[in-house]
């Protein structure tokens, strides 16, 4: 009878911690893996997912996490089907990342369809927490509203009070203008021209000579990844800084610092919301992501993952299924967000996620310590200052509620 009972005893205890293990969860990483935006994103975005599930002890909490990745290639339609793919015969319960403002409003769609779970950190329009938000998404590391406020105010306080925009020709492009020339304006300065550039594009000569030739005292880049690192070695080539004009970079990413070098570089103020130098606790995760990512440190989209992998899965694990997408983000809404690299925040209603942002300027040569050391902090924009306040974002979310 003992031996009955004690067998009994082991066959509950084994099924207990099978059941406790059976929870399946499925993460798609998509993103750009061979383009303009492979260093911001790439593989290091699918490291540092991995790294989250390992942070969070997924195995130990009764999570069976599972990470697959793809190749949007920058194109809507793609980055729509691959989605749709993954929700509807491959079992993906969320898709993270997404680089390419126009390719995460496609995702953004589908996801709500399908009622499943889209954490973005890749993209920066800030339309995805204004008339396009959803109860099926979170908008995590940055949008064109934070880089406005931040390297767009900024630089009309040091003087800079006429613009000239090169626009890369698609949404983020277009929202990064619109929401820097708001700023701008705001702040007593004048945008006197513009033009859209084809987008990728390696020859940025013509455009910036138009630029050039408007006198502007700035030329904001309304571009990122490969675009950006072109357009600022061929002003440097053009000598627009020598004869007295500014360039703000209104979306940079270390990664594409440290591919220009601080030689090129020096001097310029940016906006972003995670360095990997900022603290004890963004020095330890960028070690460890650099032994597996070849050496480079970690961007802040890649970091944006990472931070936004461990919140999804805190949520997950309260409800115990990732199976409601629109239920796992709003129990993540509920949870105040804290993690190493972003620190304290929350998430508000729109899905805009609130945390610090910073304004750095690139080192001169002579300071920086090594191929990674880049950055001098400016100044931390608080992130109820930096981000778009909820009630002026037109999310219908909001307006409802």
């Amino acid at each position: 009878m003992l031996k009955r009972l004690l067998l009994a005893s082991a066959l509950c205890a084994v099924a207990a911690s099978q059941a406790l293990a059976q929870t399946p969860v499925k993460i798609g990483v998509l993103n750009d893996r061979s383009g303009v935006y492979a260093d911001i994103a790439g593989e290091g975005s699918v490291v540092a997912a991995r790294m989250a599930v390992e942070d969070f002890k997924a195995a130990e909490k009764g999570l069976k996490v599972e990470i697959v990745a793809a190749d949007h290639q920058n194109k809507p339609d793609v980055g729509a089907s691959i989605a749709r793919q993954w929700y509807d015969r491959d079992g993906v319960d969320a898709i993270f990342d997404v680089p390419t403002s126009s390719v995460a409003l496609a995702v953004n769609q589908v996801t709500r369809e399908k009622n499943k779970a889209f954490i973005n950190s890749g993209a920066g329009t800030a339309d995805l927490t204004g008339p396009q938000c959803s109860p099926n998404t979170v908008h995590w590391t940055y949008d064109t509203v934070a880089l406005a406020n931040g390297t767009g105010g900024a630089m009309v306080k040091r003087g800079g009070t006429t613009w000239f925009f090169l626009t890369a020709d698609y949404a983020f492009g277009q929202a990064l203008q619109r929401d820097t020339s708001e700023v701008v304006n705001k702040n007593g300065g004048k945008v006197v021209g513009a033009v859209k550039t084809p987008f990728p594009t390696a020859d940025f000569s013509s455009f910036l000579l138009q630029a050039q030739g408007s006198g502007a005292k700035v030329i904001g880049l309304a571009n990122a990844g490969g675009d950006t690192i072109n357009a600022i070695k061929q002003a440097a080539e053009f000598g627009i800084t020598e004869g007295g004009q500014a360039i703000a970079g209104l979306l940079i990413f270390s990664s594409d610092i440290h591919a220009l070098t601080p030689k090129i570089a020096q001097g310029l103020v940016l906006t972003e919301p995670f360095y990997w130098d900022l603290n004890d606790g963004t020095r330890a995760f960028s070690d460890r992501f650099a032994k597996q990512n070849g050496g480079k440190k970690p961007t802040a989209v890649q970091a944006g993952v990472y931070a936004s992998v461990l919140h999804y899965l805190k949520a997950v694990e309260g409800l115990k299924s990732a199976s409601d997408g629109g239920k796992v983000v709003a129990r993540m809404k509920e949870i105040p967000t804290d993690d190493p690299l972003f620190g304290k925040g929350n998430i508000r209603p729109d899905g805009r996620t609130i945390h610090d942002m910073y304004l750095f300027e690139v080192k001169k040569p002579a300071e920086s310590k090594g191929p990674w050391d880049l950055y001098k902090t400016l100044a931390t924009i608080p992130g109820n200052e930096a981000f778009r306040p909820l009630n002026q974002g037109n999310c219908p979310l909001v307006n409802k509620s």
